[in-house]
């Protein structure tokens, strides 16, 4: 049986509201992660840090050593530091973009293969089948970043010794704690790409096409931080919601400044509420036979 005949209610009645939900929810994490596609991204999250460690390995032990960034540099004292290197450098371009592509074809893309029509028999049931396809791709900014905070704490594990870290505050922490407020970066970081979900969510309700959805999401990606990069758009620059991505770096201080963190996370908020409702209108009001 086809998912659009699994998911296509049989009688004129609809099942419970969170009943419906979870099925759908489920449909949609086997959906997204059964693609080949989202696999290769994956996998692609995962070779980064193994990538960064090696390169910053092999600068370690040459005859031109150097001081580096604080992260990299850290990193060489204790592998631990490999995560929140290299939840850095795939943060503002590797993450977004693989969250970019899955947002962008959630809905563009069932509609580029026909099975959105028959997924939308029953109108009510649009605002269900919306918030499944958001909560999976929240689910996904877990994995995504999971998938390089894991491979990050295995190759630093492997490559550089392990044990008490020294903050970038100059405080040393005991290893178990470090690996705790690793685990709160990385769900900070993945918390942090939630407004991208819903702006990828809206942009795949304007097309049929998971292509140019795909596209036009990352492409905003790209613009709105060249655009964060301008000393002279300060005025616009607190707004724009990558703003504060890399404001986890101030959890690896002693004690840790929440200030710009839940900036980040109330500005994220706000951008899931206008994109998610402008997504709605959209599709709720769609024309299915399109």
């Amino acid at each position: 049986m086809s998912r659009a005949e699994a998911l296509a209610p049989r009688t004129g009645r609809r099942p419970q509201t969170a009943a419906g939900f979870l099925a759908l929810f489920r449909n949609e994490l086997h959906l997204t992660f059964r693609r080949l596609r989202t696999k290769v991204l994956l996998g692609i999250l995962a070779v980064l840090p193994v990538l960064i460690g090696v390169v910053v390995k092999l600068n370690t032990d040459s005859p031109h050593e150097g001081g580096g960034p604080s992260f990299i540099a850290q990193t060489t004292q204790n592998g631990l530091f490999l995560v929140f290197t290299a939840l850095a450098v795939a943060l503002p371009v590797f993450l977004p973009m693989t969250v970019g592509v899955v947002a962008g074809d959630s809905v563009a893309g069932e509609a580029a293969t026909g099975t959105l029509r028959y997924l939308l028999v029953a109108p009510a049931g649009r605002t269900r089948l919306l918030a499944a396809k958001f909560t999976a791709g929240l689910v996904f900014c877990l994995a995504a970043t999971a998938a390089v905070a894991a491979a990050a704490l295995a190759t630093g594990a492997a490559l550089f010794p392990l044990g008490e870290v020294t903050l970038i505050s100059g405080d040393t922490i005991g290893f178990t704690e470090a690996l705790l407020r690793a685990v709160l970066v990385a769900g900070v970081v993945a918390a942090s790409l939630a407004g991208l979900v819903a702006i990828g969510l809206f942009v795949s309700t304007l097309t049929g096409s998971g292509i140019a959805a795909m596209a036009t999401t990352v492409g905003l990606v790209i613009t709105v931080q060249i655009l964060d990069a301008f000393p002279q758009l300060d005025a616009i620059r607190p707004f724009l919601f990558t703003h504060y991505w890399l404001s986890f770096s101030d959890l690896l201080r002693q004690p840790m400044y929440w200030d710009d963190v839940l900036k980040n996370l109330g500005l994220q908020a706000a951008y899931v509420a206008v994109f998610g409702s402008a997504a709605w209108s959209r599709f709720t009001s769609r024309d299915i036979s399109a």
